[in-house]
């Protein structure tokens, strides 16, 4: 599903074909708060052109009032008045089309039924939408077949207006005067009654049409959808596990539709993990099954990777604390009944043919769960069944292939514990690209953002392009794809823009901490001259020398001016550098390093020679000196704080654990 466009303020919803009426007075509001609402419902001419002033006065006001209506319109409605230019033409056209229309009682239905009623139906719609029953009733009263008659445009009977507008009370009612069969009526879309209250999940409403017809939980709309459907797909998990219960099972079984297997998928998709459990129970071969839209549920677990611990990107936090704390409680379940899911669809592929694996996407499933990084999904399967280590997508890339296109690490390190893995290592896709120019290929953004700079980016890249180059087989290494490129010639094409990222991100940053060292190198050498208390005049050594806090003053001096001159001239190495692609790997980072922890400790010696020279000068009055050495930690926290998480970071990048596991034990 796409993404809605922006909407404007002055409604709560956009116009669609359902909602004209709570549109209108929300948007009128508005247009009238903004004085806008006079260009709108004036009956006369825009002033002539010739008056300029008017003319341009009268422009502004209507093209203002005419965008406020176009972007309070959907998509659908909008095109309507795509090229209407008077906002008075655009709202009398979307009132036209839109808004109630009652029914000439003296016509007939689409049943050839004929109303014999003389008032007209909005009344009775404007009272079973403000909830008023007494209203409503009287209407009906006076005349019975409203009940069952069709009252809008969209063809909505009684019972779909109340239970949409969500009056209980009102439903109640109606359903006590209507018949079994007239709770069947449907809309404009084959919505029943029922099907509408899917849309706000109205749990009572449901009970109460259920109370009266079954049936109605086993009829679809237009579209094939019954209302566990409608339920799961608006999100209401409470009224689609009611529905779900009530669901007769001969109607969701594979040789009756695609129904069972759309139950299933959309339950996946809406984290409603126990029915697609239960359903898959109690029917295992919908596991392979397709749905309305041709996928098949083990196809749609393959697109979910928050449901796997493997595939939820977790911080390392709230991974340490998973196991433990019982806030986490739902994810855990998730994860559980996922796992409890993939399980039960494993079961079933022992037992399935080739033509069931392949209707029902088995390999695309595996692929697509490689792409999400879901290293449970696959690995379980695989060590199922060792053939579907060769499983493809429909442009011929397999597990491995993307695991390296969408730097899957804990996927990919699974080719370690395989004897076949130069067998793997030399599959090309569709465009002949092998494994390599997979890892020359750019790492999709979504695997690059927690790696803080452009430059540890870049050596993450580089890394994966020499770990891949490690594995495949020589005779890989100059081979061409379809455009004439080799994978390091890909690698370079695909990594100029983000090496001339890390190239400015270094050089910037080891610019700032140069300015820094070059200070704290300055002031610590005037220190020595400065020492405090002076010196004595006879023979010219400190007064202070036999103290040992003057030994603690001139130690971490010395030690503050040689760490900073030590982190400037890394600084420096690295702007003279010539960046290339491989200093990135291990040279430039190193100097970073470096340069920063010698640069860190330079300051923490430079505020350590200056409490020890405060202390000397107050000759140990602590009331003073504790509060004003306490004040001189704030710059060290701040350092800390600010620039001690790129520190680890790039030191566990570059000399910490591997982010492959090469130790992997065979595993099939």
């Amino acid at each position: 599903m796409g993404t809605k466009p922006a909407l404007s303020a002055a409604v709560l919803e956009g116009l669609n074909k359902e909602n004209y009426l709570d549109w209108s007075v929300q948007l009128k509001t508005y247009l009238m708060a903004q004085d806008l609402w006079e260009i709108v419902e004036s009956t006369s001419e825009p002033p002539a052109p010739e008056n300029e002033a008017a003319f341009k006065a009268w422009s502004k006001t209507n093209a203002m009032a005419l965008h406020v209506i176009q972007m309070s319109c959907e998509p659908d409605t909008f095109s309507n008045i795509r090229e209407t230019s008077l906002a008075r033409d655009a709202w009398d056209t979307l009132a036209e089309k839109y808004k109630p229309k009652l029914r000439d009682p003296s016509e007939s239905d689409k049943n050839g039924n004929i109303d014999d009623g003389v008032e007209i139906y909005m009344d009775l719609y404007k009272a079973l939408q403000i909830g008023d029953w007494d209203a409503a009733n009287e209407f009906l009263e006076r005349h019975p077949r409203a009940l069952s008659a069709k009252i809008t445009v969209m063809d909505k009977a009684a019972l779909h207006v109340a239970a949409e507008a969500g009056h209980v009370h009102i439903v109640e009612e109606l359903v006590k005067k209507m018949s079994v069969e007239n709770l069947e009526i449907k809309d404009f879309e084959g919505f029943t009654a029922l099907a509408c209250t899917t849309y706000n999940g109205n749990y009572r409403i449901a009970e109460c049409m259920l109370g009266k017809n079954e049936n109605l939980i086993s009829i679809p709309n237009d579209l094939g959808n019954i209302p566990v459907v409608l339920a799961l797909f608006n999100g209401h998990l409470k009224l689609a596990r009611y529905l779900y219960l009530l669901t007769p099972l001969e109607i969701l079984l594979p040789e009756n539709g695609t129904m069972g297997a759309t139950v299933v998928c959309e339950a996946i998709y809406n984290k409603a993990l126990d029915i697609a459990l239960d359903l898959v129970n109690r029917c295992p071969r919908l596991v392979v099954a397709q749905d309305r839209y041709g996928d098949s549920p083990f196809y749609a677990l393959s697109m979910m990777p928050d449901y796997f611990l493997g595939g939820d990107r977790l911080v390392f936090w709230r991974r340490w604390i998973y196991s433990g704390i019982k806030h986490l409680y739902e994810m855990k379940l998730t994860h559980f009944l996922s796992n409890e899911l993939l399980g039960r669809m494993k079961e079933q592929f022992s037992i399935s043919n080739i033509e069931q694996i392949r209707s029902g996407s088995v390999g695309a499933a595996i692929v697509r769960a490689s792409v999400e990084g879901i290293f449970e999904f696959v690995f379980e399967m695989v060590k199922a069944d060792p053939q579907f280590v060769w499983s493809r997508d429909t442009e011929s890339n397999g597990i491995f292939s993307v695991a390296v296109q969408y730097r899957r690490a804990k996927i990919f390190s699974l080719i370690y514990g395989l004897n076949m893995k130069n067998a793997l290592a030399g599959m090309v896709d569709s465009s002949d690209n092998n494994l390599l120019h997979m890892a020359g290929m750019s790492a999709p953004s979504t695997s690059l953002d927690q790696i803080p700079g452009a430059a540890l980016q870049m050596q993450r890249e580089l890394q994966w392009f020499k770990e891949v180059e490690s594995i495949v087989p020589p005779s890989v290494h100059g081979l061409r794809n379809k455009i004439g490129l080799t994978p390091r010639q890909l690698f370079t094409k695909y990594h100029e823009d983000m090496m001339s990222k890390g190239e400015k991100w270094m050089k910037d940053t080891a610019s700032s901490c140069t300015v820094v060292g070059a200070l704290i190198v300055t002031i610590m050498f005037a220190a020595v001259f400065t020492v405090p208390g002076g010196n004595d005049q006879n023979n010219g050594f400190p007064i202070f020398l036999n103290k040992k806090l003057f030994m603690v003053f001139i130690v971490s001096d010395a030690l503050s001016l040689f760490s900073s001159s030590t982190s400037v001239l890394m600084f420096l190495g690295i702007l003279t550098s010539r960046y290339a692609e491989e200093d990135f790997l291990v040279s430039l980072p190193r100097k970073m390093i470096i340069g920063l922890s010698t640069l860190f400790f330079s300051i923490v010696a430079m505020m350590t020679t200056f409490s020890a020279a405060l202390l000397l000068m107050l000759h140990e009055q602590s009331w003073i000196f504790k509060p004003v050495i306490c004040l001189a930690s704030i710059p060290i926290s701040l350092f800390v704080l600010m620039q001690s998480p790129l520190l680890v970071a790039m030191a566990m990048s570059t000399y910490g654990p591997s982010v492959f596991n090469r130790k992997m034990k065979p595993w099939i």
